[in-house]
C-alpha cells in the first residue's frame, strides 16, 4: 500500500511530536535528594507548626481521600480560629492537583478536616497550607513521594 506525500509527512510529524512529548515526560530532573518528608513542619514565617495525618496509608493514587491537619502556634498551643487554604503541586511536572481540596470542618483542639485530595501520578508532590489566623499569616508546605 502506498501513501501520499501529505499522509507520510503527517505521520512522520505525529511520530516526532509523540517522541518529543515522551522524552519530555521521562527525562525530568530528579527530585532533590535532601527533601524533608516530615509529617510535622513549621511555616515559612515560623508562626505556626502543622502536622498532617492522611486517612489512608500509604497515600492512595487515583482516589479522593481526606486528611486531618493539626495546627499549633510556636508555644505549642492549638490554633482553632484559622482560615486554611489547601493547594498541591507536582514540581517536576509543573501542574497541580486534579481536585480542589479544602478544609470542611474544624474538629477542635487545633485539628481541621481536609477533604478532596487526589493524587493522579506517582512521584514528588508538595501540599501547602496557607494559614490566616489571629497570630498572622503563614504557609506550611509538605513534601510527599508517592510510589
Amino acid at each position: 500500500m502506498t501513501y501520499s506525500p501529505v499522509r507520510r509527512t503527517a505521520s512522520a510529524a505525529t511520530a516526532l511530536l509523540s517522541a518529543v512529548v515522551f522524552a519530555g515526560c521521562t527525562m525530568l530532573t530528579p527530585a532533590p535528594k535532601d527533601l524533608d518528608f516530615s509529617t510535622s513542619r513549621s511555616g515559612e514565617r515560623g508562626i505556626y507548626r502543622a502536622t498532617i495525618q492522611p486517612d489512608a496509608s500509604p497515600i492512595p493514587l487515583h482516589r479522593i481521600h481526606s486528611w486531618t491537619v493539626e495546627l499549633k502556634d510556636v508555644a505549642g498551643r492549638p490554633v482553632d480560629a484559622a482560615h486554611i487554604e489547601v493547594d498541591g503541586d507536582m514540581p517536576q511536572h509543573r501542574h497541580g492537583l486534579p481536585t480542589r481540596p479544602r478544609v470542611t470542618e474544624a474538629l477542635g483542639d487545633g485539628r481541621y478536616r481536609v477533604e478532596g485530595l487526589k493524587f493522579h501520578m506517582r512521584g514528588w508532590w508538595t501540599v501547602s497550607f496557607k494559614v490566616d489566623a489571629p497570630a498572622g499569616n503563614d504557609e506550611i508546605t509538605f513534601n510527599l513521594m508517592l510510589r
